[in-house]
């Protein structure tokens, strides 16, 4: 028979293996202690901020427009030549500065003819006032008859209005004189000559050139009926407090962002709207001194002086919107996130104005909400001391 094998360790390999064990075990104890320093996977880390109603002045913009207070029509009041222009195109212009001057030679001629015409009636007026008083006392004393003092006293009373007659013509021909010379009444800025040296102005060609008002300038901007009626329920509903009358303070804003330097004061609001455009006409008046502004312009009118009382202002990127209209994340007192709906009004810089759904003293998650859930823990932290772990 064959002898029995049995092999037994030696007491390095028992050793090595006892070694093989402790190590597994220390490495699973590690494991086991890594993963209980993991947060949980439920906890979201959010920055919140507190919900603190405050009254807020708001602004409102418009595109707008400019225009002349007043833009003058300069016209020829009389037909004749057009001598020469005395104004440099479209440069600016003072107040009684002679733009225009038409040829005079034949109103002269006018005006001379009428005051030889004045001064013949004049003489048979004082022909008529002398045969006159002659008249009466032979007719007191019966030398003459009733009948030659009514016709002298007829001859008299028309000679009298032929002369206020002739001194109408007179004034007439004078103005005629005047009008040749054509002078800016307002200051302003001037546009082109219409009409070149040497034509023949009458009725069909008697505007010459405009002149434009530069101070005031009007600054007009349309608001539409629906605008309107929100307004008139915002102030119902007491979301909004606007100054009296028209005493909002406006600010033009120029086409490269910058504030012109003066303001302006609403004067005038159109009593109906446009039935085209369905549009309220609200007109601004602010002073140009320099002239810095001109006539059709485009511009944005800044509204300054309402208030929103009691506000609540939240940052955009909180607010989020789903299927059912606008929302936000509201961390209740037990650290749980709640999906709350929200009625968001009007931007303000970068904010929303909340009209419903929040109030005073509640908190709500700004950043970190992308992946919250209704009823989810979070771990909040306040809003603008640092990115919250997994900020969205």
């Amino acid at each position: 028979m064959m002898p029995e094998l049995r092999w037994e360790p030696s007491w390095g390999m028992r050793l090595t293996c006892a070694g093989i064990v402790i190590l597994a075990v220390f490495l699973a104890g590690c494991g086991q202690e890594k993963d209980a320093l993991k947060p949980s996977a439920s906890l979201a880390a959010v920055s919140v901020m507190d919900i603190v109603p405050r009254d807020v002045p708001v602004d409102f913009e418009y595109v707008a427009r400019t225009q002349s207070s007043h833009l003058i029509n300069i016209q020829a009041r009389v037909s004749g030549f057009l001598d020469r222009r005395l104004y440099e195109e479209g440069g600016p212009v003072k107040e009684g500065q002679v733009l225009f001057q038409m040829d005079k030679k034949p109103f002269q001629v006018q005006l001379a003819q009428a005051e030889a015409a004045l001064s013949k009636q004049e003489a048979a007026y004082e022909t008529a006032r002398r045969n006159l008083a002659r008249t009466k006392p032979l007719t007191e004393q019966n030398a003459l008859s009733q009948k030659d003092l009514d016709d002298a006293t007829g001859q008299y009373q028309s000679a009298a209005a032929s002369v206020e007659q002739a001194k109408a013509q007179v004034e007439a021909a004078r103005l005629d004189l005047s009008y040749t010379t054509i002078t800016s009444p307002v200051d302003g800025v001037s546009s082109a000559a219409l009409q070149a040296d040497g034509t023949y102005i009458n009725p069909q060609n008697s505007l010459l050139t405009t002149v434009a008002v530069l101070s005031p300038m009007w600054v007009n901007f349309n608001i539409s009926e629906n605008e309107m009626q929100q307004f008139r329920d915002q102030i119902a509903q007491g979301r909004l407090i606007t100054p009296g009358g028209r005493e909002y303070e406006v600010e033009i804003v120029l086409v490269d962002g910058s504030l012109f330097p003066h303001t302006g004061r609403m004067t005038f609001a159109e009593p109906s709207y446009d039935p085209q455009t369905g549009t309220f006409l609200v007109r601004i008046s602010v002073p140009n001194p320099q002239g810095h502004l001109r006539p059709n312009q485009y511009v944005r009118a800044r509204l300054k002086g309402a208030v929103r009382p009691g506000a609540i202002l939240v940052p955009q990127r909180a607010v989020q919107q789903g299927a059912k209209g606008h929302f936000v994340w509201v961390v209740g007192a037990d650290g749980k996130a709640e999906q709350r709906p929200v009625t968001v009004g009007n931007w303000h810089e970068d904010d929303w104005f909340i009209f419903e759904g929040l109030q005073g003293g509640e908190r709500i998650a700004v950043d970190g909400t992308l992946a919250l859930q209704p009823g989810m823990a979070v771990s909040a932290k306040p809003a603008g001391a640092g990115p919250a772990a997994g900020a969205q």
